[in-house]
C-alpha cells in the first residue's frame, strides 16, 4: 500500500467555514455568477474571519436543476458565468440583457433562466473570435488543446447532439450517435462547426473567470470546498463518451441502477437512478478515468467533499425495473485500491468524505486508513443517545447541517413535509437546548456555537443558518424533484449586525482567519 494521505487537506489550526452554493450569491442577472460578487462574498468572509467557502458540484445541470446530476463531470455550468465582465470584453451590450434583469433577485427561476441566458452566451461566444483580445483567444487555444482529448470535444458533440434530439437523453438519439459511429461524428463535426467552437468558448470563459475567482480566494487567505458526486448521471456526456465505465449495455440500459436504502431522509430510502460503474473495467484501466476526474476537481477547490464515500466500501444496488431503493442490495465497492491508484499518480489526496448515512466499521477503516477528514453533522447528532460535543474528532468538518438539511430554525421548530413525528421533533428540541445550552430564539447562533467549540478542525454552517433563516430557505429536500437548488441570498441579508455577530463567535472560538 502506497503512503497514506495527510489530513493537511484541511486548513492549518482550528478554522470556520461557510457553505453557499454559487447559484445563491446576490445579483440582478437571475443567479449567482463569477464575478465582482462573489469577490465582494470573499471580501466579507475575510472580514468575518471565515476562512473555507463551501459550495456544491458546479456542472452544467439539466432537468430537475440539481448540480448533483450534472450533463458533465468535467465541464462548467455555464449559467454561472458573469454577465457583466462579458460586457466589460465587448462581447455583450447592456441593452442587450435587460431580460435577466427582469428576473427575480431572491430565487432562481430556472424556466425563465436559461433559455434568456443561453441565448446571451451563444450570442457571446460568436462574437469572441472578432471581439476579442489576442492574449484572449491565445488563452482560449490553450485551452481547448488542454482539454479537448480528455473531455470537451465530447462535451461539445454530446451537446450538439442534445440540443438536435429535442434535449433527449443520449440512449434515446438516432442509433448512429447512440453508439457513437465514426463515420456520423466526422460528419456532424463538419456540419456543426460552429456550434462545437461556441460550445468550447463558452467553456473556456467559465474555466477562465472560475480560475480567477479561486486566486482571488487563495490571495485573501480564503479555501475553496469543492463537492464532487460520487455518480455520474445516465443522461452525461461521460457516459455517452465512456460507456465502458459503467454497467450498461450498448444502447445504454443500465443493468442496476444507484440509491440508498430507508434513512433519516426517505422512508423508502432514495432512488437516485444512476448507473453503476464496473468497477472490474475502472481496475483495469488502473482507474484512469476516475484519476483525470480528481485532476480536474482539484483545479477548482483546494479541497473537495466526495458525496456518498461509503460508496466506495459497498454501494447499494436496485435493480433498474424498481420503483423505490427498498429492493437493492449490497455490493463490494472499489476498497483501497481506487485511492492507492490517485495517490500514485496524484499525490496527497485532496479529499473530505462525506461519511454519512449507513456507516458500518469498513466504511470508517477505509477512510481512516487514507486519512480523509469526515464530516459531523449536528442535526443528526444531537437526538443520538450519549452524543457530547466533546466526541467530535479532530480529523472532521463539523457542521450545523448541510444543503440537503432543513436550515437550523426550521429544524428545530419542525417544519410542512417533515418526517418527524410531533415527538421526535420534541425530543430533538430539548436535546439541542440541553447540549447547546441555548433558547429556542436563538438556537441557530447557539447551534453554530456548539459546532466551533468542538475539537474539529473545520466547522461549516450553510449561510441560511448564520441568518438565522427559516424553513423557506431550505436549498434540497432529498427525495423530492420540484422547489429545490433556488433560493438565493439578498444583498441586505448579510448586514453589518449580521457580519459582526459572526466576526465574534468566529473570534471567541479561536477560529478566526489569521490575516
Amino acid at each position: 500500500m502506497t503512503n497514506s494521505v495527510s489530513v493537511n487537506v484541511l486548513p492549518p489550526g482550528r478554522r470556520a467555514g461557510v457553505c453557499l452554493h454559487i447559484t445563491s450569491l446576490p445579483g440582478p442577472y437571475g443567479i449567482g455568477e463569477l464575478g465582482q460578487r462573489a469577490r465582494d462574498f470573499i471580501d466579507a468572509m475575510k472580514e468575518m474571519g471565515l476562512a473555507v467557502w463551501q459550495f456544491l458540484p458546479t456542472g452544467p445541470t439539466a432537468y430537475g436543476d440539481s448540480p448533483y446530476q450534472p450533463l458533465s463531470t468535467f465541464a462548467g455550468n455555464e449559467l454561472l458565468i458573469d454577465i457583466d465582465e462579458l460586457i466589460d470584453k465587448g462581447l455583450l451590450k447592456h441593452e442587450e440583457v435587460q431580460d435577466l434583469e427582469a428576473l427575480p433577485t431572491d430565487y432562481v427561476d430556472y424556466g425563465a433562466l436559461i433559455p434568456v441566458k443561453s441565448r446571451l452566451l451563444q450570442l457571446a461566444a460568436g462574437r469572441f473570435e472578432e471581439r476579442s483580445t489576442a492574449e484572449l483567444r491565445e488563452a482560449r487555444d490553450s485551452f481547448v488543446e488542454d482539454n479537448d482529448s480528455l473531455w470537451l470535444h465530447d462535451y461539445a458533440l454530446y451537446r450538439v447532439l442534445k440540443t438536435r434530439h429535442g434535449e433527449g437523453p443520449w440512449p434515446e438519439w438516432a442509433p448512429r450517435y447512440v453508439h457513437r459511429e465514426y463515420e456520423a461524428l466526422r460528419e456532424l463535426e463538419v456540419a456543426a462547426d460552429t456550434q462545437i467552437a461556441d460550445i468550447k468558448v463558452i467553456q473556456f470563459l467559465f474555466f477562465d473567470q472560475w480560475a480567477r475567482l479561486h486566486r482571488y480566494a487563495n490571495d485573501n487567505g480564503i479555501y475553496l470546498f469543492g463537492d464532487m458526486p460520487i455518480y455520474i448521471a445516465l443522461d452525461s456526456a461521460d457516459a455517452w463518451a465512456h460507456p465502458e465505465i459503467l454497467r450498461i449495455d450498448r444502447d445504454g440500459r443500465p443493468e442496476a441502477v444507484a440509491g440508498v436504502p430507508p434513512d433519516y431522509f426517505a422512508e423508502n430510502g432514495q432512488l437516485w437512478g444512476n448507473p453503476l460503474y464496473d468497477w472490474d473495467a475502472q481496475a483495469r484501466s488502473d482507474y484512469r478515468w476516475w484519476i483525470e476526474r480528481l485532476r480536474a476537481s482539484a483545479k477548482l477547490a483546494d479541497m473537495v467533499r466526495i458525496d456518498h464515500f461509503r460508496g466506495f466500501e459497498a454501494y447499494w444496488s436496485v435493480p433498474t425495473e424498481s420503483e423505490t431503493a427498498r429492493t437493492g442490495a449490497w455490493e463490494p465497492g472499489p476498497g483501497d485500491a481506487i485511492f492507492e491508484a490517485m495517490q500514485e499518480s496524484l499525490g496527497n489526496l485532496p479529499i473530505v468524505a462525506e461519511n454519512l448515512g449507513v456507516i458500518t466499521p469498513a466504511v470508517e477503516q477505509l477512510r481512516q486508513r487514507h486519512n480523509m477528514p469526515g464530516m459531523v453533522v449536528l442535526q443528526f447528532e444531537v437526538a443520538r443517545d450519549g452524543f457530547e460535543l466533546r466526541d467530535v474528532a479532530p480529523d472532521n468538518v463539523c457542521y450545523t447541517g448541510t444543503h440537503d438539511n432543513d436550515t437550523t430554525v426550521g429544524w428545530f421548530h419542525g417544519s410542512p413535509g417533515d418526517i418527524r413525528s410531533d415527538t421526535k421533533i420534541s425530543e430533538t428540541r430539548q436535546a439541542a437546548l440541553q447540549i447547546t445550552g441555548g433558547t429556542p430564539g436563538t438556537i441557530h447562533l447557539d447551534m453554530i456555537r456548539a459546532a466551533f467549540s468542538t475539537d474539529a478542525r473545520l466547522a461549516i454552517a450553510p449561510l441560511q443558518d448564520y441568518l438565522g433563516l427559516g424553513s423557506e430557505a431550505r436549498f434540497n429536500v432529498p427525495g423530492t424533484s420540484s422547489n429545490n437548488w433556488r433560493w438565493r441570498l439578498e444583498e441586505s441579508e448579510l448586514s453589518p449586525a449580521v457580519m459582526g455577530q459572526v466576526a465574534a463567535m468566529v473570534e471567541e472560538s479561536g477560529r478566526a482567519l489569521q490575516n
